[in-house]
């Protein structure tokens, strides 16, 4: 049986790795072993990111309905508790787009959730 090298893709693994790496600052965009540290560890910053993404959205979305329920005499989680109870179903984001860009609508929504409780 004949002998199989690895050469091919050895050589195929290792430009995969140095093109991920490519931009990087000095010896971590051109020495393998190095690359692939550098791309390893940029792989568990952006899994991390991923998730941070959607907690700083959240806070983001919260923040601004807080502000314009303030603006509409009453505060954010007492808002939400009216809501709730009035059965409206709306999540965070589509709230903060309203409270951004409608406030007549966000205003309804307030007199809504607080005629509910």
């Amino acid at each position: 049986m004949a002998r199989v090298k690895g050469a091919m893709m050895t050589r195929k693994r290792r430009n995969k790795v140095l093109k991920a790496a490519k931009g990087y600052w000095g010896a971590k965009s051109k020495h393998f072993k190095m690359a692939k540290e550098a791309i390893m560890k940029s792989g568990n910053y952006a899994f991390a990111g991923r998730k941070m993404k959607k907690r700083d959205f959240r806070s983001l979305w919260i923040a601004r309905i807080s502000a314009q329920a303030k603006v509409n005499g009453i505060n954010y989680s007492t808002f939400m508790h009216g809501l709730k109870k009035a059965g409206v179903d709306l999540n965070r984001k589509m709230l903060s787009e309203l409270a951004v860009s409608d406030k007549e609508a966000f205003a309804a929504l307030v007199e809504t959730a607080k005629a509910a409780l």
